[in-house]
């Protein structure tokens, strides 16, 4: 229990303290799941949540590449 509020703390100061941008995107949702995985699998909360942003971030970064290079991806020229 005392696990799931230190998360919760972190998190809220974490999120609180960060700037209003994209620059961590992905990385409360994936604390946040981390987070309780780790706390579940061991007492390992904050370790979870640490590990959950990393792959938060990672996969949102992933996705943002992916929806750049299709909105950026000339068509097909033609031939006259």
């Amino acid at each position: 229990m005392k696990t799931i509020v230190a998360l919760a703390a972190v998190l809220a100061l974490g999120t609180a303290a960060l700037p209003m941008s994209a620059q961590a995107a992905g990385c409360a949702s994936g604390a946040a799941v981390g987070g309780v995985a780790g706390h579940m699998a061991g007492h390992h909360g904050v370790l979870g949540a640490a590990a959950g942003c990393a792959v938060g971030h990672h996969e949102n970064t992933k996705q943002k590449r992916a929806a750049a290079a299709t909105t950026t991806a000339a068509p097909p020229a033609t031939q006259q």
